[in-house]
């Protein structure tokens, strides 16, 4: 049968209530000491009954505990102290910080020629010079990246220019086909002493000379066919 859990409230009789607080007081401190020998924890158990009485449980010693606590509560203060002074400077960090970047936004608009309005003469005299010089420095970069780029160009000038010298020395220098003949030509007319009139000549009076001798033939054989 299971046992009747009992609400957790003032118990009003007087007699009963120290009966219990004695038998509680006992286990509490058995469990105490349970946990002290088990773990090997530093336990401390102080109790006050109701009509003032002190009981306590200490292992090691109480004044050794104590002395424990106090040093523990000392350095979680120093701790606490510490992080709040370090939460203060981040904030004060911070808050410099975003005054440097609303400054410098600010500073930003004003050299794009925005909320110019309450600025003094001498304020828009000193913009206009850091304008010039910052317009004189973006002048010198473009200008040092032109003659690096020239420079580059150059360079890849002259190494083609070196590739085209040796594929030309490379490359053999033969003569072409009509070249070659037409010089053959001329060399062999001018070794047999003839000029070119005189070849045309001797062509044509061989073609004369083959027709007679045709002629000659042919009247011979119509005579022959009439005896």
């Amino acid at each position: 049968m299971a046992r009747e859990k009992r609400p957790i409230r003032r118990i009003e009789n007087v007699a009963a209530r120290q009966v219990t607080f004695s038998k509680r007081r006992r286990g509490l401190f058995k469990k105490a000491e349970e946990l002290a020998v088990l773990c090997d924890a530093d336990v401390a158990l102080i109790v006050f009954s109701a009509t003032g009485k002190l009981s306590q449980f200490a292992s090691p010693s109480m004044n050794h505990i104590i002395d424990k606590y106090s040093s523990h509560s000392k350095n979680l203060g120093k701790s606490h102290q510490e992080s709040s002074i370090d939460l203060n400077v981040e904030q004060s960090k911070y808050s410099g910080l975003n005054e440097q970047l609303t400054e410098a936004s600010r500073g930003l608009r004003q050299m794009r020629g925005e909320e110019l309005e309450g600025l003094s003469a001498a304020e828009l005299h000193e913009m206009e010079r850091k304008l010039e010089a910052g317009l004189h420095r973006v002048l010198s970069k473009k200008d040092q990246l032109f003659m690096q780029q020239i420079n580059e160009l150059q360079r890849k000038g002259a190494q083609l220019e070196d590739e085209n010298r040796l594929l030309k020395k490379q490359v053999p220098q033969m003569p072409t086909a009509g070249t070659a003949v037409a010089a053959d030509t001329e060399n062999f007319l001018i070794e047999d002493g003839q000029s070119s009139e005189s070849v045309m000549t001797a062509l044509h009076s061989g073609s004369s000379h083959d027709n007679d001798d045709g002629s000659d033939i042919s009247l011979k054989l119509s005579m022959s066919a009439q005896v």
